[in-house]
């Protein structure tokens, strides 16, 4: 889910703030994902949470990135 979260970040960056909410919710969920009380967890496997923080923490920069070249102009 917080690889989902972070693509989606990461493809709506450009929507005024919904892609910095999309990546704070996929870096929170692959935190808790890799949480090691969370049932399921395989700690050899921290892929997808890893992956899921950077696409969270990409979807975040292009959404702040955006959001300080587009307000000027509004």
């Amino acid at each position: 889910m917080a690889l989902m979260l972070g693509a989606l970040s990461i493809l709506t960056f450009w929507m005024f703030g919904l892609g910095i909410l999309l990546g704070a919710a996929a870096i929170g969920t692959a935190l808790a994902a890799r949480r090691p009380d969370t049932p399921g967890h395989d700690p050899g496997d921290n892929t997808a949470g890893v992956v899921g923080i950077l696409t969270g923490i990409a979807g975040i920069a292009f959404g702040a990135v955006f959001l300080t070249a587009a307000l000027p102009h509004l």
